[in-house]
């Protein structure tokens, strides 16, 4: 093997991996005979680096050469290709997955260390979604090889999170849900608190705010996360409850963080405030929250308002509907700030949904607004308790009559 120490030429190198093939030794001599050139491909300089190392694996997966030996060797490459510049590394990586492709059954475990790093280099270059894509490559369901409940649930976790970069919350969420069949399992709290993180992202991304908010709030009291992301977890929160569809939902959650007193520290608490004590929000008073918004929360919904736009038109036409018995559509355009006709659509549609009690009158352009019967459904209530109590006082009295009838002279003379 002197050839090994001095310049390893492609031909060079393509007759010793020949005769290597041939081999008649011991499965232990023939794999430290192609570390040795392994190594020796390693230590060169150059651009023929790669074309060498090209060349090395093409024969280590050759069918000729045990499978023994070639995963062996395999998993000492992918060992290597993590010391290799990122350039080079990825160049290598594709090409080692597109030889093993034929037999990539009898090759998971070193394919799937593989894409691991792979995926691990499109990250560092911010390529989001090919670094997803290549971690998907992992038949983690699928392939002979059983991968542990915690594997399989981290890689999921990442993909989705990958996604999440990307803008892509619909595949996200479609490995969000292939994760929640697994965290149940694992006895990691880290990757617990990881799936509730990410979570909470999708639901976020994909505009499901009420759901988004209380995940983020259940992720502030975990004691396992640090004291700073807690406090991030909860400005979150925050932000995805302003951002709901008014509603009862809404309105416990807002309820909730307004009585947390670490949202106090919080630069939207003012919002917050405004909307638990049913203030009206004017659109000059939006500015500083509005700079707290991430790019997908930015969006616009279809009649051209933005989602926070929309959130606080709802808003103050509840509180609105605390304030009137009726008010006219032009009115109610000039309280909210928007056009009569904007005012009318969402007025029927939260009355529609279910969100608000009232009714609007087309002909003369009035909403008229009805507040819920409180103070009746708890008449009924307390004198549904009365009559339970009653009979409960009325089998005492029959099973101790003589206990009953003292305990009642004596609370009259009290």
């Amino acid at each position: 093997m002197s050839a090994v120490d001095g310049q390893l030429s492609v031909s060079t190198l393509r007759q010793m991996l020949v005769s290597l093939v041939n081999f008649t030794g011991t499965h232990k001599e023939q794999a430290d005979k192609y570390r040795s050139i392994l190594e020796a491909i390693l230590a060169k300089s150059g651009p023929d680096v790669a074309d060498t190392l090209k060349l090395f694996i093409e024969s280590i997966v050759n069918e000729h050469v045990s499978l023994v030996i070639s995963r062996q060797i395999l998993t000492d490459v992918a060992v290597h290709l993590t010391k290799l510049p990122d350039d080079t590394s990825k160049v290598i990586s594709h090409f080692t997955l597109d030889k093993v492709q034929p037999r990539v059954i009898s090759f998971e475990e070193q394919v799937a260390s593989i894409r691991q790093h792979l995926a691990k280099i499109y990250e560092r270059q911010q390529n989001w979604r090919e670094s997803a894509n290549v971690l998907v490559g992992i038949p983690l369901e699928t392939g002979q090889k059983q991968y542990s409940v915690d594997y399989k649930l981290e890689t999921y976790l990442k993909i989705a999170r990958l996604y999440l970069e990307d803008d892509d919350p619909v595949q996200a969420e479609a490995y969000i849900n292939r994760a929640s069949l697994l965290q149940a399992e694992t006895k990691s709290e880290k990757l617990q608190v990881l799936y509730k993180v990410c979570y909470a992202r999708v639901l976020d991304y994909r505009r499901k705010f009420i759901e988004a908010a209380q995940r983020y709030n259940e992720l502030s009291y975990r004691t396992i996360v640090d004291e700073e992301e807690r406090m991030t977890a909860l400005k979150k929160a925050l932000i995805c409850t302003i951002l709901a569809s008014a509603g009862q939902q809404r309105s416990r959650m807002l309820a909730t963080l307004f009585k947390d007193e670490r949202c106090q520290h919080l630069p939207a608490y003012s919002i917050l405030e405004k909307m638990y004590l049913d203030r009206i929000i004017r659109r000059s008073e939006l500015e500083e929250f509005e700079a707290l918004l991430q790019l997908h929360q930015k969006a616009s919904t279809l009649d051209g308002s933005s989602i926070l736009d929309r959130a606080v038109f709802e808003h103050n036409l509840l509180s609105a509907s605390k304030l009137y018995n009726n008010i006219t559509f032009l009115e109610l355009g000039a309280l909210l700030e928007i056009s009569p006709t904007k005012a009318e659509r969402i007025a029927s549609q939260m009355i529609t949904e279910g969100r608000m009690n009232g009714y609007i009158d087309q002909i003369d352009g009035i909403v008229h607004f009805e507040t819920r019967e409180i103070l009746p459904q708890w008449d009924k209530q307390i004198q549904s308790l009365c009559y339970q109590v009653n009979g409960i006082i009325e089998k005492i009295g029959i099973a101790e009559p003589e206990w009953m009838s003292r305990t009642l002279d004596e609370q009259m003379q009290n």
